[in-house]
């Protein structure tokens, strides 16, 4: 049990860089048509939601993985797909389940924990600014 929580920083690094590196990924390939290209037409650029999204997923998936700005862009992220469920998804039908809802369930739950816990101090934000870290050092 000691190991469970001497390792929590590692585990919510982990956590954080994995939700992070799918989202980018998402983001990158519905903006560049790569890595198997977007769920969909690819959008124009401006175009909303979809292309706005992208940007966002990218964006915000990328910070969220290298822990800069962690809880701001978390917080973004977790907006974007919960206004993905409830616009989207959610008018077809309830539960995610029958709506094909649950990736943007997920990340947006997923990117809620990340806001609450912070980025810990696997983060690159806790490397530039030392001072910081000490606060950092508990998780």
């Amino acid at each position: 049990m000691d190991l469970l929580f001497k390792n929590q920083g590692l585990y919510l690094a982990l956590y954080r860089f994995v939700i992070g590196l799918l989202f980018a990924c998402h983001g990158a390939a519905t903006l560049f048509n790569v890595m198997g290209g977007p769920q969909g037409q690819v959008p124009s650029i401006g175009q909303w939601p979809g292309w706005w999204a992208a940007v966002i997923e990218l964006i915000g998936g990328t910070l969220v993985l290298l822990g800069l700005a962690t809880r701001a862009a978390a917080v973004i992220c977790s907006g974007t797909m919960a206004y993905a469920y409830f616009v989207v998804h959610q008018p077809q039908a309830l539960f995610p389940i029958e709506n094909g809802g649950e990736k943007a369930a997920l990340f947006c739950w997923g990117f809620l924990l990340i806001a609450a816990l912070g980025p810990g101090r696997w983060a690159l934000s806790t490397v530039l600014t030392p001072a910081r870290s000490l606060a950092h050092d508990r998780r």
